[in-house]
């Protein structure tokens, strides 16, 4: 299926590797002028240089609003316009359930739940003005859908960062922007939480998978990716305030 994509104009944060990377990728891939953006230097050039193509990058912690305004105008400048947004910062790192301090609950808030909201808010003006298909994917988690054992501050700030993208739809399309999410489940990749269970317990990952998910297996980012791309693609004009869930059958409702 094309995607539609050629010439279009994309900025992906979170983008130096895993889900972003591969976003990223599958992006520019179809023809689009991709922006990566992420806290490492580094880390951003050497993604530049795997994907090649039309591409840029730009350093900025979108956790704060400051840094996620001036990262969207620096790509506004370099690429006139931003007509797909990919939101992929967050992390699942946290503190076991029942051990919640304030200072954390605010730390990965910050991380999960306001980088998204600052990256929306400082590129919605941009792409207000923008013209055709207009999208903005949200990388969400299926543990803001269920209680899975997760730590309880990650899965509250994805509950929460799926309730704004339902509760935004409705005023992001009068302004001719849908906006949707994709809510992965195990997803494996080089230094992500599921290779360093897999270094420290393979059979432990192995029984767990075997017992709560019926594909038997971990995901890709590139799975995640072309979940991604669908819906920033005009092939998905019609679905917007939707959380569409990845992860091998994992949730049973």
């Amino acid at each position: 299926m094309k995607l539609e994509l050629a010439g279009r104009v994309a900025l992906v944060t979170g983008a130096s590797r895993g889900i972003g990377l591969a976003i990223a990728r599958m992006l520019a891939t179809e023809g689009a002028h991709v922006a990566l953006a992420a806290r490492g230097r580094d880390d951003l050039k050497a993604a530049c240089a795997k994907i090649g193509g039309s591409t840029s990058f730009h350093v900025a912690d979108v956790t704060d609003p400051a840094a996620a305004l001036a990262m969207a105008r620096e790509v506004e400048k370099q690429w006139g316009r931003i007509d797909i947004l990919i939101c992929n910062v967050g992390s699942g790192a946290s503190v076991p359930p029942g051990q919640e301090t304030s200072a954390e609950w605010r730390r990965v808030m910050d991380l999960n739940l306001f980088a998204t909201t600052n990256t929306i808010e400082a590129a919605r003006p941009i792409m207000q003005r923008g013209t055709g298909d207009r999208a903005i994917v949200c990388i969400s988690s299926i543990c803001g859908l269920a209680a899975l054992g997760a730590p309880v501050t990650y899965s509250a700030a994805k509950a929460a960062l799926n309730a704004t993208v339902r509760g935004l739809a409705r005023p992001l399309a009068q302004e001719g922007i849908r906006i949707n999410a994709v809510a992965p489940g195990n997803i494996l990749f080089d230094g992500g939480t599921w290779a360093r269970k897999l270094a420290e317990d393979k059979s432990g990952v192995e029984d767990m998978l075997a017992r709560e998910v019926p594909l038997r297996r971990l995901g890709t980012p590139e799975e995640i990716a072309d979940v991604a791309g669908f819906l920033a693609s005009p092939r998905a004009a019609f679905i917007t305030g939707t959380v569409i869930v990845a992860d091998g059958g994992q949730l049973r409702a």
